[in-house]
């Protein structure tokens, strides 16, 4: 047979060379046409601007810190091409479903790969990450939208245990720390399970879910282990909420801050979308004319300004509504904090307790510091970077829901306590970024919590102890009157004959006697109590 072929060979090589060139040729045709094709598909172009169904998604991509990151990159993972083709060939469903129009709006993404596969070739969690200082400045509805600045330290944390960090916000990134979501979106969190490094397992169960032992162990295939995607779930596809999103222009000045209500009309035009796109952005439009009737002068003499905010809230309606996908800021929740949507409080909501009577802690410090509030005529914010004198109680898991039902004289030792419980920010104890928030998605008056909890304690006005005999607060003594209050500084400064710590300049002179109480053989003397 071979004698054969060798024969044929000679009498028809020409013929064989032409077929082994055309296969040859045919086949780096393939190869290139398989290359680009393959490129193409994996490129951002394509499941962003050819996917129809993608306009949303792919708007956000482009302002997101992954615009330079291709999509497949974190939907299919970083893999060799042998891995990648099987799993991509099953994503044709996709094209499928979009060619055919057979999909439900607004759309959710059905499945992830785990960020152990995709954000972790990139970001390595045991990376020591630096605690970061944030200001976040915010915009009254009023006639000067007034603002405030709320300063606190992110305590971002990270890095490898066995160096002996792993602490922080990034604590949940290596440990184990298992949950069970009875929702697609994972929104609502009944069990979470922590494995410690021992070996040791504390499981949670929220007080109000009604969730068993035996109903968790039923549905033990369904725990998923905490990675990156649990928090940072709209890092790539972000729709900002409407008071947020016009906050931020404002401070980029890309809005101006001195066109009068204006942060009132943005919200309002932004919040209360109707129609299509064409009439929403109409309305918007509409500004110019708003500002003719009711602010003339400004509409003379500031135009220009006037258009650049139109022009803004444009394109700020543009990223965070698509009426045609049924998407908005709303229809995604961000997993990323717990003032919109349940985020941190999904588990840390005070409420997720172990049958040991342990809480997942619910507390503004795990995090970051407490934010303190600064605005026009407030004094300058001071932030302890490490909690002094920290008392055993607070240490206690259920520590915040107790502490509204605890106040004594001790608080004052570490704390401004002058309106405890209002929100003027006047004190430590009237902080606004606390007290003036309705916080919805906490569990601090949950039923089930109550009951577990001591029963309130009463509010001590007994005088504290003289700073002689070990209390915290040294007493009053010297008559005071009204007219005096206003005098303290004069010896209690700073360099005063008996200088006051120098947290207390941020006090306002009002609560000195909030804390500082007349001795007991003054107490028949005019005070200004």
């Amino acid at each position: 047979m071979f004698r054969r072929f060798r024969v044929w060979l000679r009498q028809h090589w020409k013929l064989a060379l032409g077929g082994a060139l055309g296969l040859t040729v045919l086949g780096i045709v393939v190869f290139v046409i398989g290359v680009t094709v393959w490129e193409y598909t994996n490129s951002p172009e394509f499941c962003g601007a050819t996917c129809h169904t993608m306009p949303p998604e792919y708007i956000a991509y482009q302002q997101s810190p992954h615009a330079r990151v291709a999509c497949v990159d974190c939907h299919l993972g970083q893999e060799s091409v042998l891995h990648a083709i099987p799993r991509k060939a099953r994503e044709v469903r996709h094209v499928i479903f979009a060619l055919t129009q057979d999909y439900e709006i607004p759309i959710y993404v059905k499945s992830m790969r785990p960020a152990r596969d995709t954000c972790e070739k990139c970001h390595d969690p045991e990376k020591s990450s630096l605690d970061s200082v944030r200001t976040i400045t915010r915009y009254a509805a009023d006639t000067t939208n007034t603002p405030t600045y709320i300063h606190l330290i992110l305590k971002t944390g990270g890095g490898s245990k066995r160096e002996g960090l792993g602490r922080g916000i990034h604590w949940h990134t290596v440990n184990q720390v298992y949950f069970l979501a009875t929702d697609p979106l994972k929104q609502n969190i009944p069990y979470v399970k922590e494995v410690r490094d021992d070996g040791t397992v504390v499981e949670y169960f929220d007080l109000e879910s009604g969730i068993t032992p035996a109903e968790v162990a039923a549905r033990s295939s369904e725990l998923h282990l905490m990675d990156c995607i649990d928090c940072h779930n709209r890092v790539s596809h972000r729709f900002a909420k409407p008071d947020m999103a016009v906050d931020d222009a404002i401070t980029r000045r890309l809005i101006d801050a001195s066109l009068p209500q204006i942060k009132e009309k943005a919200v309002k035009l932004l919040s209360e979308p109707t129609g299509t796109r064409e009439e929403s952005l109409a309305q918007i439009e509409g500004l110019a004319a708003w500002y003719q009737q009711n602010y003339p002068e400004v509409y003379a003499t500031r135009r220009e300004a006037i258009e650049q905010a139109i022009a803004s809230l444009k394109r700020i309606f543009e990223s965070i509504y698509f009426p045609d996908m049924a998407v908005g800021w709303s229809t995604h929740p961000d997993n990323l904090g717990h003032l919109n949507f349940p985020g941190c409080f999904r588990c840390h909501d005070g409420k997720h307790t172990s049958p040991d009577g342990q809480t997942i802690r619910l507390e503004c410090n795990i995090c970051h510091t407490i934010p303190r509030v600064a605005g026009p005529g407030l004094p300058t914010p001071v932030i302890n970077l490490v909690p002094a004198n920290e008392p055993e109680s607070h240490r206690d898991s259920n520590w915040l829901a107790r502490h509204r039902h605890e106040f004594d004289t001790t608080c004052a030792g570490c704390h401004s306590t002058f309106n405890r419980g209002g929100s003027d920010n006047s004190s430590f104890c009237a902080n606004s970024a606390c007290h003036g928030i309705k916080w919805q998605f906490a569990g601090l008056d949950a039923p089930g919590l109550r009951a577990i909890l001591p029963p309130p304690s009463e509010t001590v006005e007994e005088t504290p102890p003289a700073e002689e005999e070990g209390g915290f607060v040294p007493l009053i003594p010297h008559p005071l009157t009204e007219e005096r209050i206003g005098q303290c500084r004069t010896c209690h400064g700073l360099g005063g004959l008996k200088p006051y710590p120098e947290y207390h300049e941020q006090f306002p002179l009002q609560a000195c006697t909030e804390c500082h109480k007349l001795a007991p053989m003054l107490r028949g003397q005019t005070s200004a109590r």
